[in-house]
């Protein structure tokens, strides 16, 4: 939501942003040419140097505010925040060598002060937002900046929305009252409760409200009415938040069709460019890992081969985008007489209804007899994964994605297939990263449908660095 402290604190940021870059380039120019005796590549005053950072900051900024540093859903994430410094720096550091380049001006009097300033810039910018985040939060908890809020709904996302509020230190939002019905109010919490929406907005002075966020329509457009007439007389904020998830989950545009205003809902971000960048993504780290991995690949094949007398590669039908079949291959890991069917159905055979029971509720049994010695080692170590690099680059798999599921497993989703289909499943997903095995079906269903409508670039890149962590610490790998 984008309230007035949100706009306050992020006009903050620009300015303190310009400060700290100011800082780091004065650092960066004062090392390399006050403290260190090698001659210089050119000399540029210091009223110069400072005059041509001046120019290039407003660049610096725009970089920044185009990958989305002054947006709450940004700087209210730690590691996505560090990211996005990092990247912005690497981009402004980069303008500051192309303006040099261009206008033929030598801004930098050594190659060093380009070095210092990057280093310095990203030192400084990530500290600068740990102790705005740190002063935000302090400023919340004295109740500075905090927008009092009338919630105002009918539906269990309103009760989802006032736990999501209920800490002020960290949203900056404190609910003084919710008109909905008692039910909804979640335990625990402590708000004014009113059962009649009209006595709710009569009293937005004296609860001093400074912001209505409503989840539901109402049936009578007289009353919704009401409802945004008060927050406009009385220069309230006002949003409203659909109480459905599928209409604020994926990928939304809003257009105007015949004069009326018309949203546009998708699944999934993964439409149009999106779904080009994320393919070209996986083709450019795919193709070299492939290459840097085959010597290991090689290796494996044949250890199997003398170990493990059969098929190296084990290809198993599996649905991906669309819902569409594909070949997925991987390092057999079972004898090579099991795979063919389904698993409950091959346990039986070997007389273990346990293991048929345990599988057919969770989709995955604890100890396995199928797999071989050298198999649970290819488990363990998520070597077994390797050769689905080429259904990546082959366009069956992404790189990060929902897990593929077997044809089996679609009526097990409850109907939600075609959502989590509506992107191409991945080698890695967020489910792996999250607990592994050790998750359920349905949490892993629901991990990956929340991938599926909320995707980004961001996000896939912290899947893949965790899933880096996860395989070398072996956690959940079974």
């Amino acid at each position: 939501m984008v309230g007035k402290n949100t706009k306050f604190y992020s006009f903050i940021l620009v300015v303190i942003d310009i400060l700290v870059l100011l800082l780091a380039f004065t650092i960066a120019y004062i090392l390399r040419v006050q403290y260190d005796p090698r001659p210089l590549l050119a000399e540029v005053y210091a009223v110069d140097y400072i005059l041509a950072f001046l120019t290039i900051v407003p660049f610096w900024i725009i970089i920044f505010a185009s990958l989305g540093l002054y947006q709450s859903n940004v700087y209210n994430r730690r590691l996505a925040e560090w990211a996005r410094i990092g990247l912005g720096v690497f981009i402004g550091i980069l303008t500051v060598i192309g303006w040099q380049y261009i206008s033929g001006r030598v801004i930098m009097p050594a190659r060093l002060v380009t070095v210092y300033a990057f280093v310095a810039a990203l030192v400084l910018m990530i500290l600068e937002r740990e102790f705005m985040r740190f002063f935000r939060g302090y400023m919340f908890k004295k109740g500075k900046w905090v927008q009092n809020v009338l919630l105002i709904g009918n539906s269990e996302a309103t009760s989802d929305i006032a736990v999501s509020l209920a800490d002020t230190t960290k949203s900056g939002y404190k609910i003084v009252a919710i008109a909905c019905p008692k039910k909804l109010i979640p335990k625990g919490l402590k708000f004014k409760h009113y059962s009649v929406v009209e006595v709710a907005l009569k009293d937005v002075k004296a609860n001093k409200i400074t912001t209505i966020i409503q989840t539901d329509l109402y049936d009578s457009s007289e009353r919704n009415q009401k409802i945004l007439g008060t927050a406009q007389t009385n220069h309230l904020s006002y949003n409203f938040i659909p109480g459905e998830p599928e209409f604020y989950s994926g990928k939304n545009t809003v257009d105007v069709f015949l004069g009326y205003p018309m949203i546009s809902v998708y699944q999934t971000p993964l439409v149009g460019w999106g779904s080009i960048a994320k393919r070209l993504f996986d083709l450019l780290v795919s193709v070299p890992l492939l290459i840097v991995l085959s010597p290991l690949l090689l290796a494996v094949y044949i250890i199997k081969k003398i170990v493990d007398p059969g098929p190296a590669f084990y290809i198993s039908k599996r649905l991906s985008r669309f819902s569409k079949p594909i070949n997925l291959i991987k390092f057999r890991s079972m004898d090579a007489k099991y795979g063919s069917h389904d698993a409950a159905e091959e346990f039986r055979e070997m007389g273990r209804e346990d293991l048929a029971k345990e599988y057919e509720k969770n989709r995955k049994v604890e100890n396995d007899p199928r797999i071989t010695k050298f198999g649970n080692f290819l488990r363990k170590t998520s070597i077994d994964e390797l050769p689905q690099i080429i259904n990546v680059i082959r366009g069956d798999l992404s790189l990060v994605g929902p897990r593929p599921i077997l044809p089996q497993e679609a009526k097990l989703a409850r109907g939600r297939t075609a959502l989590l289909h509506s992107v191409k499943s991945g080698v890695t997903g967020i489910w792996q990263v999250s607990g592994r095995s050790e998750l359920s079906f349905e949490e892993r269903i629901e991990l990956e449908l929340y991938y599926a409508q909320n995707w980004t670039f961001w996000l896939d890149v912290k899947i893949l660095f965790k899933t880096v962590g996860v395989v070398l610490f072996r956690k959940g790998a079974k």
